[in-house]
């Protein structure tokens, strides 16, 4: 006697998350968050750590290969980005027929992802490929956002200097002026802060491209590409904008009243990660401060500080604080860096993340493929042009 198949289980509704909000896409051992006591790590250190003793390329090692370099190693990594900081004039002719009017960041999305054409080998099982691009990709796209400033200015893009350190030697080529010391290392600390976040949208986004297995420079430009909304990188702009709206100290709190009463939102405030004040914008308030005891103070950080004042009994209570953008707009103007190139910036830190992810999806990839709820219509029958009714 045959027996009946056993009963299939009947499936159960997964539930719809917009954005995806707490559902687990990936393992990942590079970044770790505590939003509810504002801690953030990278492979276990501390952010307030290594922000104080590293340097951003040693943390972009530790990110993308796990372990904190030894002497050898960090020398080695460090002269090898040094050697690969030059693009192909080829790419500096391409980025001249680029409109002057374009934002960087569609710029630095385009010449990213020509690399690929560059360097089409693809052999992502290879270690020596794997460490090349890299390296290419960390050493050249601080360079294409630079070269970019001065073309659409009408000049020709400056070389990198073999002599100046990572942070020092891109400042130099935006602003045709060797930095001062104190300047080139709070803005490389500022890389270390923007390096990482776990899987926010851009890294997200790098993770499904990579997951198709295809090669590294499309990786990045579709990371770029994500990171270029203003949902997701832009904010710093925006919280520029809001405290030259608001103009004085004497201001802020009806501004900050009467914004929350027309459900306006307050620029550089609330995080989905974080219900404390984010542990990166506590660093470069700090990082701020420093800067205009050397260069001067500036009276929007006094209008910022009033707001996050006032904003801590107003909207502290929902557990909305600063976040990353809040204070690190002030530091970029104060290093005399374009507003439109705050973006590039978080990009050219953020790189090192992304090769992460791309290097750990790669260990045990498996290529994304999320399901949906379908919302659209039931079956129905085709109807010839000439039957079809009209629309009012």
């Amino acid at each position: 006697m045959t027996s009946s198949p056993a009963p299939q289980a009947a499936s159960v509704p997964v539930p719809f998350r917009p954005g995806l909000e707490g559902v687990p896409a990936t393992q990942s051992a590079i970044c770790d968050i505590d939003g509810i006591r504002g801690l953030l790590t990278y492979r276990g250190y501390p952010l307030e750590q290594l922000a104080a003793n590293s340097t951003f390329l040693e943390t972009a090692y530790l990110l993308i290969w796990g372990e904190l370099p030894t002497i050898f190693q960090l020398r080695d990594f460090e002269q090898e980005v040094q050697m690969h900081r030059r693009v192909s004039f080829r790419i500096r002719d391409m980025m001249k027929c680029f409109p002057a009017g374009g934002h960087p960041m569609d710029a630095l999305q385009a010449s990213a992802a020509s690399l690929g054409l560059f360097y089409s080998r693809r052999a992502l099982d290879d270690p020596q490929y794997v460490f090349d691009a890299v390296v290419r990709l960390i050493a050249k796209i601080p360079t294409m956002v630079a070269a970019f400033q001065l073309i659409r200015k009408g000049q020709d893009p400056i070389q990198p200097r073999d002599d100046l350190a990572y942070s020092a030697n891109f400042l130099y080529m935006l602003t045709e002026r060797e930095p001062d010391p104190i300047a080139a290392r709070i803005f490389d600390r500022c890389l270390i802060l923007h390096a990482e976040h776990s899987l926010n949208a851009s890294t997200f986004s790098a993770r499904v491209t990579a997951s198709t297995l295809t090669d590294p420079y499309a990786v990045v430009a579709s990371a770029v590409g994500t990171l270029a909304g203003p949902l997701h990188g832009g904010a710093n702009e925006d919280v520029l904008e809001m405290l030259e709206e608001i103009g004085t100290v004497d201001a802020v709190e009806s501004w900050l009243d009467q914004a929350i009463k027309a459900r306006k939102k307050i620029m550089g405030f609330g995080h989905r990660e974080y219900k404390v004040k984010d542990p990166r914008a506590v660093i470069l308030q700090k990082l701020a401060e420093d800067l205009f005891l050397r260069f001067g103070h500036d009276a929007m950080y006094d209008v910022a500080r009033r707001l996050e004042e006032v904003a801590a009994d107003r909207l502290g209570p929902k557990g909305i604080y600063p976040n990353v953008d809040f204070y690190s707009g002030l530091v970029y103007r104060k290093l005399g860096i374009p507003r439109d190139l705050f973006t590039p910036i978080f990009a050219i830190a953020r790189t090192a993340g992304w090769l992460a992810h791309w290097r750990e999806q790669l260990g045990a990839n498996r290529i994304y493929r999320p399901t949906q709820i379908y919302t659209g219509s039931g079956e129905r029958a085709w109807l010839p042009l000439e039957s079809r009714p009209a629309v009012v």
